[in-house]
């Protein structure tokens, strides 16, 4: 598919109804409301199109994006193209959740969650912080830096109450994802997730509401799936 088709079925496939949900989500750039499901039907028809995702991406528009993002391979993609996502990323959606998957997939992956981290904007902060917790998910823990993992984790206790509005989300999800994730740091995830409390979150005009980080951990060791990993970020 070339992309002037693509954006025509976005275009077809959008709805008021999901604009509306989506600009209560945060997402202020231009967008066709087409259902996550949608794009996700979309995404197979143009699976290792890689070209094509990088053109749908710098059409700005968020569904283009978000579909990119579902086709992408961040493995394939230059540290200065992953930059230029995260920079574009306005919306929590794209930041926190397309920029976070690709950048997962790349050999830089630490490195640019670790200076997005230390953003000024708060969407690139938030991709970092997002991009670090991918990286658990899929990561062997041999090939993590657990000095490295719970630094992070006292920096989160030290200063998510004082962090931006959506930076506060994603390092409530930092503390759950090493938990989950890292079975060598679920006690001492518990023990920030614990002291840390509950996270003050404005969530928009959602009913959505912030994760209580030890809970949620608790809930995964009850399954006994700490540790497990995934084949890939995305979902």
């Amino acid at each position: 598919m070339q992309l002037n088709e693509l954006m025509t079925e976005l275009e077809r496939r959008g709805s008021e109804q999901t604009r509306k949900i989506y600009r209560n989500q945060g997402v202020q750039c231009a967008m066709y409301g087409v259902k996550i499901g949608d794009l996700k039907v979309i995404a197979k028809k143009i699976k290792g199109d890689q070209a094509l995702a990088l053109e749908l991406f710098r059409t700005g528009n968020m569904d283009a994006m978000y579909l990119a993002g579902l086709v992408a391979n961040g493995g394939k993609m230059s540290r200065k193209e992953l930059e230029g996502w995260a920079r574009a990323a306005s919306s929590p959606m794209i930041a926190e959740y397309t920029v976070a998957w690709v950048a997962s997939e790349s050999p830089h992956a630490r490195e640019l969650a670790l200076e997005w981290i230390d953003s000024s904007m708060e969407s690139m902060a938030c991709a970092g912080w997002n991009t670090y917790s991918a990286l658990l998910a899929v990561r062997p823990d041999s090939e993590l830096d657990l000095d490295e993992i719970e630094g992070l984790l006292r920096r989160v206790e030290k200063g998510i109450h004082k962090a931006p509005n959506r930076v506060r989300y994603c390092m409530n999800n930092f503390v759950i994802a090493v938990g989950g994730s890292v079975k060598p740091l679920l006690a001492k995830a518990k023990a920030v997730a614990k002291r840390i409390g509950k996270v003050e979150v404005d969530m928009g005009k959602t009913a959505c509401e912030v994760p209580p980080a030890f809970d949620t951990i608790a809930k995964i060791e009850s399954m006994g799936r700490v540790g497990t990993k995934r084949k890939t970020a995305k979902c």
